[in-house]
This record gives structure tokens, C-alpha cells and sequence, in this order.
């Protein structure tokens, strides 16, 4: 096993063939560390309505085990925090990204007020696991699937039996994980996104963004420029150079193919060498820029692929 660094550190990398680990999430019975992601629950009989007051997302008629995505926004719409939840029932779970869960459970539970709700991080005793698919272990706690889960299936998982679970597939690392998201342009919140993001910027409308629902905080921005379209900036997957030996930075600028200035028009996210495209990228950069311009991410040439079209609005109906 090699071992993360960055934002995933604490999981499995890869465990020796990163490109073998990556075809066999094609396939059911692979396995995914996640267990370095935050976890949290929402229980007690307001949870769902109370979620739904809160979040972007609609969730007051939210059946067991469907699988949803919600984001905590900020009063001027920029994203701060992401849930990536399932309702058992009883008790609403969700994964959020590493070292997130404090801080978005200490706010969720400023805003209970009245309501009959109980936030808990969970981080310390539950695990999160990604399987390919198959049959769930009697382990797990609650499965979830939902548009952005890559195909595959969430586990939650008691932490004391994460081993036995792992054990039990096909393990590959979050290398595979990683170049299999940036292939399917899927943003990853706090990587490919930053403090400025508003959800339109990200594809996110109708993934996580639900336009039909009541008021919640940072609404008025997201109904505004869906409304009158064309986000400030735009999602976009870079085709790398594969003659670069490196991948770019996460964070690094990225300026338009022979422009004498250089000036930056956005920054590279997560990117990861695919078994077949080779190296990709998500980069978010101005809406302004061409479609079909040449780009330079971190010095390495990349030509873009369109993951929100930069007319988008209410004329221009997002691609889910």
C-alpha cells in the first residue's frame, strides 16, 4: 500500500497497480478507503424538514434510502459545506469532506432552535467505504447511491469492522477513485471549488441544488443567476499534455494558450493520471473565455472540455 498525502491522507493511495485498481472499479466487489472523510448524523422527528429549511436541497419528502446531495451556503451563496447524505428512516447520515465535520456539525447545531433534531459527528466511530457494487456486508450500516457516487455505492460502516469490510473485496486506492471523478466531472467541494464558488459555476443545479423549493440561506443568488444566466466562472475538464511528467498543482493558475500577457483566468483543482484518457484535470476558469481555447494549467498545456456551458440559465437547462 502507498500511502496518501494532501487532503486524503490517512487512506491507501494505491496497493501497487493504480491502473489494474482503476479498471477493476469498472466491476463489481471493488473497494474504496474513504474512511479519512467526515461523518455525521441528523436524527429526531424534524430532521428532514429541518434539513430542507437549511440546505439547497429538497428534503422534507426525502424517502428512506434514496440517496441526496445538499450544500450549506453561505447568505451570498458561495458554497461552505456539502452533505452527501441517506435517510434511514429514523436517523439521516451523511459524509462530508475530511476535517469538515466539526466545523459543519457545530453549525447546524447553532441553528436547531426549537426544532425535535440531534446532530452528532460521527467521524470518531463510523467509516465511509466505496464499493463498485455487489452484495453489502451485514457490517454496514446504511448504503447510499445517488448521481454523484460515481456509479457505486457508499458505505457506512462501524469503524471497529472497517478492516473486515476492505478485506472482503477487491481494494484499490483513492488514486483510482480520483481519476475515475475527474473523468465523470464530478467537483469535489474545497478542491475544485474555492471561498468565491457559487453552485451555478459548478454543475451543480439540480445535483445538489434543487430550483423548486423554499427559501434557504444564499437562495438569492443562485435563483438570481439562474435566472438571468451566464455564471462569472465555469467547470471545465482539462485534457493534459501526457508529455508532462508532472500534473499540475491544486490551486495553480491557468492562462489561455498564447495570450503575451499571461494573465490567470482560473486554477486547477484535482486532476490524476487516468488509465485511458492519461492525465485530467477540473480547472474552474472565467465564463468569458472561449470554449474551444487552448489552456495552460501549472505550465502544462491542456485543451478544455465544456462541463457548464457558459450561457447557462434558466434558457439553457443543466445537464444532469
Amino acid at each position: 500500500m502507498v500511502s496518501n498525502e494532501g487532503p486524503d491522507t490517512g487512506v491507501a493511495w494505491h496497493h501497487g497497480d493504480p491502473a489494474r485498481e482503476q479498471r477493476a472499479l469498472d466491476r463489481p466487489g471493488a473497494v474504496v478507503d474513504r474512511s479519512h472523510r467526515g461523518v455525521l448524523t441528523v436524527s429526531g422527528p424534524d430532521r428532514l424538514t429541518w434539513l430542507h429549511s437549511l440546505t439547497t436541497q429538497h428534503l422534507e419528502s426525502l424517502a428512506p434510502g434514496v440517496g441526496t446531495t445538499a450544500l450549506v451556503l453561505s447568505p451570498q451563496g458561495h458554497l461552505e459545506h456539502v452533505l452527501y447524505g441517506v435517510d434511514d428512516g429514523s436517523t439521516f447520515w451523511a459524509h462530508t469532506e475530511p476535517g469538515a465535520a466539526p466545523a459543519l456539525v457545530g453549525w447546524l447545531d447553532r441553528m436547531r432552535f426549537m426544532m425535535r433534531v440531534e446532530v452528532a459527528d460521527r467521524s470518531d466511530d463510523v467509516a465511509l467505504v466505496w464499493s463498485s457494487g455487489g452484495q453489502a456486508p451485514a457490517e454496514v450500516l446504511v448504503t447510499r447511491t445517488a448521481p454523484d457516487s460515481l456509479g457505486g455505492t457508499d458505505w457506512f460502516v462501524p469503524r471497529d469492522r472497517l478492516a473486515g469490510v476492505l478485506a472482503g473485496g477487491i481494494a484499490a486506492g483513492t488514486w483510482a477513485y480520483e481519476a475515475r471523478r475527474i473523468a465523470a466531472g464530478v467537483p469535489r467541494i474545497g478542491i475544485d471549488t474555492d471561498h468565491r464558488t457559487i453552485p451555478n459555476e459548478a454543475g451543480l443545479l439540480g445535483v445538489a441544488v434543487h430550483l423548486d423549493k423554499g427559501c434557504y440561506r444564499g437562495q438569492e443568488t443562485v435563483a438570481r443567476v439562474h435566472t438571468l444566466g451566464r455564471p462569472p466562472r465555469r467547470l471545465v475538464r482539462l485534457q493534459l499534455d501526457g508529455s508532462a511528467e508532472r500534473l499540475p498543482e491544486p490551486g495553480a493558475a491557468v492562462t489561455v494558450a498564447g495570450d503575451p500577457t499571461g494573465r490567470s483566468v482560473g486554477f486547477v483543482g484535482s486532476s490524476a493520471r487516468h488509465w485511458e484518457e492519461g492525465p485530467i484535470a477540473l480547472a474552474m476558469i472565467k465564463r468569458s473565455v472561449p470554449t474551444d481555447a487552448g489552456l495552460v494549467a501549472d505550465g502544462i498545456a491542456a485543451s478544455q472540455e465544456v462541463l457548464v456551458d457558459p450561457e447557462i440559465g434558466e434558457h439553457v437547462r443543466a445537464r444532469l
